[in-house]
């Protein structure tokens, strides 16, 4: 049985504002292409389809899209929902969709109901688990021998418990099970929501022991927590934490025994993250930083003052440049928290330090005892302030306009005709 892993597409999301559609549509072209190329069997998705719970439109119209392909392709498709999903809404007509091969996994009462594929050497069972909030899922999973116990560990406990009953009633040997969550030994990186409750989010890898293979999603680099229990990770990086990141996917042969032979499938690189550090001239007159200018860049100045205008600059030459942060030669960073480093200090002293900050100048001389000096239009708006109230029968109050409506303020004068 060949089957192909994958997992956190988060379609719909940005990196720092820059527009990943066409990036993602090219990797959803890739998987469809390996999954025909390779004959694959079944393509198991492991959460997180969407980045968030009301996903955009285009980004339905992307998955949708995908998923047919994929069925095309002659692939069975098992996908469950992730931390990011709204498991109701990407469960809608998943009995329909069964019907069709495609078979969509986001109710944790349906967690131990396993789709079974048939090869040369009998059934197999795909079992997958979605994301489960612990506090909110522990009166929905299905029933045990025993009181579901609270926290990750306690409702996935239970959840590989009722899979394993399963299966054993089944008679099934081979065994897969797909999860959402974050696995002991998995690594972490800057782009991945926080599912920690109670400060712990981690499980044991002892609650998925025994079976064939651990298709695992959330964490977004592709790893290997032991042999037959994988991250494929995100198809693309999400944060320049994921610069030095492999991405891909895993073909998964799984014999009359269960037992998994696994390779790594690359995905296509749409734009290389890079990580720069210097400052503002050399960035922009060495030659050794050519490589990187259609890549998608963070940099990092290190010039004793802020330069002005480094944004446009660096632009320039690196037209995908997303991040700037500015940390001079010689400085090193206050490493206490606001409460720490504002303490029995005034207002005036707090306002020139970040004037400081910001320029990498001298401590700004405040005048009048006041700094920094208002505006003209602030002194004008002290002004009107300051002014007395019109009488009355002076008084004509606004009507606003807004989308087409008329909202008219309180008291309005009658004289006053209405849409005007």
């Amino acid at each position: 049985m060949r089957l192909l892993h994958t997992s956190d597409w988060h379609l719909g999301r940005s990196l720092h504002r820059a527009d990943l559609r066409a990036a993602q549509a090219a990797f959803l072209d890739h998987l469809v292409d390996v999954a025909r190329a390779e004959k694959v069997d079944a393509v198991l998705v492991a959460g997180d389809v969407y980045d968030r719970a009301v996903p955009p439109v285009d980004a339905v119209e992307l998955c949708e899209d995908a998923l047919l392909r994929l069925h095309d392709t002659g692939a069975r498709i098992v996908l469950i929902s992730g931390n990011h999903d709204s498991a109701r809404r990407l469960g809608f007509g998943s009995g329909l969709l069964e019907k069709a091969g495609v078979h969509v996994r986001t109710r944790p009462a349906a967690l131990a109901r396993p789709v079974v594929l048939e090869d040369a050497h009998g059934p197999l069972a795909v079992y997958g688990v979605p994301y489960l909030e612990p506090d909110a899922v522990r009166g929905e999973l299905p029933p045990g021998q025993d009181e579901v116990p609270r926290g990750h560990t306690g409702v996935l406990g239970h959840a590989a418990g009722c899979i394993r009953a399963d299966a054993e009633a089944r008679g099934i040997r081979r065994r897969v099970v797909m999860a959402h969550g974050w696995v002991s030994g998995g690594a972490a990186s800057e782009s991945e929501r926080d599912i920690s409750v109670g400060g712990v989010g981690q499980v044991p890898a002892e609650l998925f022991a025994g079976f064939g293979y651990v298709a695992l999603g959330h964490l977004h680099g592709q790893q290997t927590i032991a042999p037959q229990m994988r991250y494929s990770g995100s198809p693309l990086p999400y944060s320049f934490s994921e610069a030095s990141h492999r991405k891909g996917s895993w073909l998964v042969d799984l014999d009359g025994e269960g037992t998994a032979q696994v390779e790594q499938v690359p995905a296509p690189v749409y734009r290389r993250l890079s990580v720069l550090r210097g400052r503002l001239a050399d960035l922009l007159g060495s030659a050794a930083y050519g490589q990187y200018e259609d890549d998608f860049v963070s940099v990092t100045l290190t010039d004793p003052s802020r330069p002005e205008g480094a944004m446009d600059a660096l632009r320039a030459r690196f037209p995908h440049v997303l991040v700037l942060a500015f940390e001079p030669e010689g400085v090193l960073p206050d490493q206490r928290g606001y409460r720490a480093r504002t303490a029995g200090r005034d207002d005036l002293s707090i306002a020139a330090e970040f004037v400081m900050h910001v320029s990498n100048g001298p401590r700004p001389r405040p005048r009048n005892n006041c700094w920094p000096a208002r505006s003209p239009r602030s002194a004008r708006k002290r002004r009107r302030a300051d002014a007395p109230a019109p009488a009355a029968r002076d008084r004509i109050r606004r009507v606003w306009r807004h989308g087409g409506s008329q909202l008219r303020g309180p008291g309005l004068l009658g004289a006053v005709p209405a849409a005007r």
